[in-house]
């Protein structure tokens, strides 16, 4: 394991942004809950990060500092509440601010400290507090203040403890990154971490878990199993096999990329299984939504419960969890198993040992691991794509009918949002095909098809997102493409609902 700095974790929104700019700068960092830290390999810690969260420091119940924090003599940055909780620790006060900052503020360095040596005296950070340091403890003193606030940063006179009332882990933060980089090198001499040394410790790590054992793995063609997949392949070479599941619902040419991309490019041992008929077979007839989900969900537990038991010498699974997933469970129920694109967990009586080797990295990071291992820009840039795939773009009962005219009003709106060069800045883009039929002219004839829908938003995590303003004339060509070229769509209708209060999908 490389040296790393704990960043602890009091439930800042901006937490996860801590890590990651702790990590751009080339240290190996980790988000832990407090009540974790106890059960941390800290050995080779260099540091910690105290997190901004929502409490107050003097309130029952509000999390309180770890004993290990400061008994290891390491140096310790707190941010916002992280800050406060150090003042309430050494005997500060901590109370309410009459004049609550949030924000962008102008704050006044007013003497030298390792933290914001060679800036500006004056600087622009984003504040986000409601609660002030207004007495700080003893052995502690004052670095700078704003307008309201006396102290927004602090340091101890002998020690390497420092508080700081913003946020520099935000962009609104001037120079905010240099001063986690000062910080950081308070706390090592070197910098290590990045995706090749990733890749050689993974490399050891995972072949000595192996062995001569077997690997399997669901690849469903999205980044995060196509990167476990190069990954094992780069790894494991005959002793991985990757299963894919085509249940039908694919997107036009997906099952194609797929097999070029693994099977005639990676020369991985890729099988494919052809499920089409078996889950259309089973969604006939229903319309309800969360009905189809579970449906999608059951059978493709099924088929892969099925294809396990033709690899006897399988003895484990390989699945693409992510940081976020560890995070978001909780490091007390990390390895649990995903559920596949959120459409249904994998057997509890599985024999499998559980491999998750991407379980320490970001989605940004994972990307940057696809391209390092040689994967395409079209697979490891791919945004966002639902594990019951075009069932739940299709509203109502789900038919091959349906299924192609998703597919090819899909592949328009691709082609073109990318001929535009908007897939860089379009997080996610999609069609909807209603139930709606409307009437239409079509030359001299009268028609009666189905309303789609084109939805396009732009986010960065899924949690909100935000419509995508497509220019009106683009949205006019591939509109005018899709009732020209695709047979049953006569008119075609643009989402302008954000995040919320609709949701990115419509099922």
């Amino acid at each position: 394991m490389n040296e790393q700095i704990i960043v602890i974790d009091y439930g800042s929104q901006y937490n996860q942004l801590i890590v990651r700019r702790i990590r751009d700068l080339g240290v190996f960092a980790a988000l832990v809950h407090p009540e974790d830290l106890h059960q941390v390999d800290l050995t080779k810690t260099k540091g910690f990060v105290l997190s901004g969260g929502p409490n107050s420091v003097y309130e029952k119940n509000a999390p309180q500092l770890h004993e290990k924090v400061l008994e290891m003599n390491l140096p310790v940055l707190g941010i916002c509440y992280g800050m406060q909780l150090l003042a309430h620790h050494f005997g500060g006060l901590v109370e309410s601010h009459e004049k609550k900052e949030y924000g962008t503020t102008e704050i006044q360095i007013h003497e030298d400290n390792p933290l914001t040596h060679g800036l500006p005296n004056d600087l622009k950070v984003f504040m986000s507090h409601g609660d002030q340091v207004k007495k700080l403890p003893k052995a502690f003193k004052s670095l700078a203040s704003s307008a309201s606030t006396e102290h927004v940063m602090m340091m101890h006179e002998t020690k390497p403890i420092y508080g700081i009332q913003f946020h520099p882990e935000v962009r609104h933060t001037e120079h905010g990154l240099k001063m986690i980089d000062h910080f950081i090198s308070l706390c090592v001499n070197e910098r290590s971490w990045s995706m090749p040394l990733f890749i050689d410790e993974k490399a050891k790590e995972i072949t000595s878990m192996v062995g001569d054992g077997h690997v399997i793995c669901g690849l469903s063609g999205g980044v995060d199993s196509s990167v476990v997949a190069a990954l094992l392949n780069h790894i494991l070479k005959d002793q991985f096999t990757p299963i894919f599941v085509d249940h039908g619902l694919l997107r036009k040419g997906e099952r194609e990329q797929v097999e070029k991309t693994f099977k005639d490019e990676f020369k991985m041992n890729l099988v494919t299984i052809d499920a089409k008929k078996r889950f259309l077979d089973k969604l006939a007839g229903i319309t309800d939504p969360e009905t189809k989900r579970k449906i999608i969900g059951t059978e493709f537990i099924r088929v892969f419960e099925d294809e396990i038991k033709k690899h006897k010498d399988a003895k484990f699974l390989a699945q693409g969890t992510l940081y976020t997933d560890v995070i978001e469970s909780g490091t007390k129920t990390a390895q649990t198993i995903k559920s596949h694109h959120n459409v249904g967990g994998l057997p509890k009586d599985m024999k499998l040992k559980l491999i998750e080797p991407l379980n320490t990295l970001f989605k940004d990071e994972v990307r940057e691991l696809g391209l390092l291992l040689g994967l395409p820009k079209p697979i490891v840039n791919r945004q966002p794509f639902p594990g019951p795939g075009l069932a739940i773009r299709i509203l109502g009962d789900v038919t091959e009918e349906k299924i192609r005219i998703v597919q090819e009003s899909d592949a328009i709106l691709r082609e073109e949002i990318a001929n535009y060069g908007l897939d860089q800045t379009i997080w996610q883009y999609f069609t909807v095909l209603t139930p709606l039929k409307t009437v239409g002219v079509m030359g001299d004839s009268r028609t009666y098809d189905h309303v789609l829908v084109i939805r396009a938003v732009t986010s960065i995590d899924g949690m909100t997102a935000d419509v995508a303003h497509i220019p009106y004339p683009i949205l006019q060509k591939i509109s005018n493409r899709m009732t020209n070229e695709v047979k049953g769509i006569n008119r075609v209708v643009y989402d302008i609902t954000s995040k919320p209060p609709g949701t990115i999908e419509w099922e």
